[in-house]
C-alpha cells in the first residue's frame, strides 16, 4: 500500500467518523468504528511507506554500467 492509498483511507475514515450520521444505517453498523478503523489503517499504511520508502530506492544504485562508445574503424 503507498502512500496515496494510505492518505484516501485516512480521508475516508475521517468522513466516515466525523461528516456522517451515526443512524445512517441503523443502530446495527457503526459508522464511528468503521470510520475510526479505516483512520488506523491509513495512519499504519503511511507509517509503513515512509519507514520502507528508504530500502527501495537503495536497490537500484547499486548496479552502475559503464559503456564507451568507441565506432568501429573504417
Amino acid at each position: 500500500m503507498g502512500v496515496g492509498v494510505s492518505i484516501f483511507f485516512l480521508t475516508l475514515g475521517a468522513i466516515l467518523k466525523f461528516a456522517i450520521a451515526d443512524n445512517v444505517l441503523g443502530d446495527d453498523i457503526s459508522i464511528d468504528t468503521i470510520g475510526l478503523i479505516f483512520m488506523i489503517v491509513g495512519g499504519a499504511g503511511v507509517v509503513l511507506s515512509l519507514v520502507l520508502a528508504p530500502r527501495r530506492g537503495a536497490t537500484s544504485d547499486d548496479r552502475l554500467m559503464h559503456r564507451e562508445n568507441h565506432p568501429p574503424e573504417v
